[in-house]
């Protein structure tokens, strides 16, 4: 069956193939492929070290890789530069949720503006009143600093400060971890919200359970390979991925 034939009529936004991370001898990412199109959740699913976070980080310019990576119909083989892939719309919410602590919600999330308002677009209020509608709980919270949130509002706050960016690929790393279930339902469902906007999403969780009932099509990578792929409801049916992901020694969500 060719993958993600359904929805041939969806841009292609990231075109992955052959993707290779290598530390030293040691490969930590092998021959990994993958494709992400517009209005799309493709989640990657695995263990812990199985290279999930090193493949965002070579995805997003931060580890040099071999293979090849195309972005929105864009061959990139030479140097990728983080900047110039947040200014193509690539942007990346890395799992530790790093903020301004000293800073408010608020200019937390003007600064995620920045670099649009460097380059000539006024648009920061009304992006603003957006990540606030999908995020009501950073309403309250607009003048209180940064540092002084819970753990789920710092998420969500990370997030909202990718959206501010306005990317077309926005890659959530683990955004799941270390929060209580209500929390992260509620995070999960600003993601399906967010996908309704049309931007493109790379979910790499452990909570394989969560991740698949939401996402569209799903990976596991396993020692730095992809070992199965496919929609996500088929890999959810999966006994193999029941077994390894999904058994009952995976029940908290």
């Amino acid at each position: 069956m060719n993958q993600h034939a359904h929805l041939h009529d969806h841009e292609l936004i990231l075109e992955v193939k052959n993707l290779r991370v290598a530390y030293g001898k040691v490969e930590a990412l092998h021959q990994v492929s993958l494709n992400i199109r517009r209005g799309e959740i493709v989640t990657v699913i695995g263990p812990n070290g199985a290279g999930k976070t090193t493949l965002l980080a070579a995805l997003m310019g931060l580890l040099p890789a071999q293979g090849e990576i195309v972005y929105m119909g864009q061959a990139q083989r030479c140097k990728r530069e983080v900047e110039t892939l947040v200014r193509q719309g690539m942007t990346l919410v890395p799992e530790k949720r790093e903020l301004f602590a000293e800073m408010s919600v608020e200019d937390n999330l003007l600064l995620g503006a920045f670099d649009r308002y460097r380059t000539g677009h006024r648009d920061q209020m009304e992006t603003m009143d957006e990540v606030f509608d999908l995020f009501p709980r950073l309403v309250e919270r607009r003048i209180q600093l940064a540092g002084t949130l819970s753990g789920g509002e710092r998420q969500m706050l990370a997030m909202g400060r990718a959206l501010m960016a306005k990317p077309k690929l926005l890659m959530l790393d683990e955004p799941s971890l270390g929060l209580a279930p209500m929390i992260i339902k509620e995070i999960f469902r600003i993601i399906v919200e967010l996908k309704k906007s049309g931007v493109a999403i790379l979910l790499v969780e452990q909570n394989a359970r969560a991740a698949l009932q939401i996402a569209d099509y799903g990976y596991v990578l396993e020692t730095g390979e992809v070992s199965l792929h496919g929609a996500s409801a088929e890999l959810a049916a999966d006994p193999r991925v029941i077994e390894a992901y999904l058994g009952l020694g995976h029940q908290k969500s």
